[in-house]
């Protein structure tokens, strides 16, 4: 009678047991990886500012600080959930110079699909104004119109910006100078509609509102305005609430993604809050004196003061104290309004980056 032969168990070779071990991780990964958080139809509340690292003992002493400012509405958001609010939130009003921001957010998909070419000048483009533009003037392309540095100093439709401190006409050649010019951003506005055939506000809607359920967005708010006898180009004002600029500056955190959907290209999110001109070149010269560069639509904060939380660090800004700051480093937005219907008073810059510098003193170390 033959007995038989049990099968030896087989050895692990070499390099199976690293394997085996990465399977075991990737079964395992979705249940120990936390995914980002996204507001739906009401954004989500941080009950503990304490498990994010901020102390509530800080917190109230912001909310004892807004009380003495001119400020209508603000939202610090950490990670897609609301740390603190203050004021109504829900009220939509005028953004002022934030509306440039949000049109560098909507070039990005016509950019990257090719329906709009940085490269095109403005003679490409057949733009002019009254009194025309100089042969120098229209080589500007689009590029240097979205960086502020077109070399144009024709007037524009309206007023809030440095055209007063600008240099001769002709003086600057495209791309080699920096000044904030309503003209350049007005411009962008016709160019946008002209290259996409489409209205900005309706883009607006469709491209980023509907992508990311804003709250209190409503379309017939909105309306260009302008003094059409200086400039043929209007401004493209824009009226939202602070906690959908806050959202706005959520989807810029997270590089244009907003769930799975790339509702602005990440290499445009990051494009557009790239330094263009750094601090030591903006101009006027006072300007210097501050902490901002710029990049295509968005200020950058930049120079030696820009390290730590500011390090990376943008904003939107906008007249009368409306801001849109994000700080990759901490995962923040920080979305403030002014309501300039309810109150008369303007926060200044100044007064802004006190309101930051209370956030993050109330952060625990």
């Amino acid at each position: 009678m033959s007995i038989k032969t049990l099968p030896r168990r087989r050895k692990v070779r070499r390099g199976e047991f690293g394997f085996l071990a990465l399977l075991l991780i990737m079964f395992m990964l979705p249940s120990c990886v936390t995914m980002p958080v996204y507001p739906e139809a009401e954004w989500e509340r941080i009950e503990d500012p304490e498990a994010v690292g901020f102390s509530p003992e800080g917190l109230d002493a912001l909310r004892d600080h807004l009380a003495e400012l001119p400020s209508t509405g603000l939202v610090v958001a950490v990670d897609g959930r609301i740390l603190f609010e203050n004021g109504d939130i829900a009220d939509t009003s005028y953004i002022a110079s934030v509306r440039k921001s949000v049109l560098a957010m909507l070039y990005g998909n016509y950019v990257a699909d090719g329906t709009i070419d940085l490269d095109k000048t403005l003679a490409d483009l057949n733009i002019s104004d009254h009194g025309g533009l100089s042969d120098q003037e229209r080589e500007a392309t689009i590029a240097d119109l979205l960086g502020a540095r077109s070399g144009v100093y024709h007037p524009a439709s309206n007023s809030g910006d440095n055209l007063a401190d600008a240099p001769p006409r002709n003086s600057q050649r495209h791309g080699e100078y920096f000044l904030y010019s309503n003209w350049d951003f007005n411009c962008l506005g016709f160019i946008f509609e002209q290259e996409t055939s489409r209205n900005i506000y309706d883009a607006l809607q469709t491209d980023l509102v509907d992508k990311i359920g804003m709250q209190d967005f409503d379309r017939s708010t909105h309306r260009k305005s302008g003094n059409l006898e200086r400039s043929l180009y209007p401004a493209y004002h824009m009226n939202l609430s602070a906690r959908d600029l806050a959202r706005l500056g959520l989807l810029m955190m997270r590089e244009g993604k907003w769930e799975k959907e790339q509702v602005v290209p990440k290499s445009w999110a990051k494009r557009i809050s790239s330094v263009v001109t750094p601090l030591e070149e903006m101009n006027p010269e006072r300007m210097r004196n501050g902490r901002l560069g710029y990049g295509y639509l968005w200020w950058i904060f930049d120079g030696p003061e820009a390290v730590g939380p500011y390090q990376g660090a943008y904003t939107g800004i906008g007249a009368g104290g409306q801001y849109l700051t994000v700080f990759p480093k901490l995962k923040m937005v920080v979305a403030h309004k002014n309501d300039r219907g309810q109150n008369r008073r303007s926060l200044s810059r100044d007064q802004y980056y006190s309101i930051l510098q209370k956030i993050l003193e109330a952060r625990k170390e």
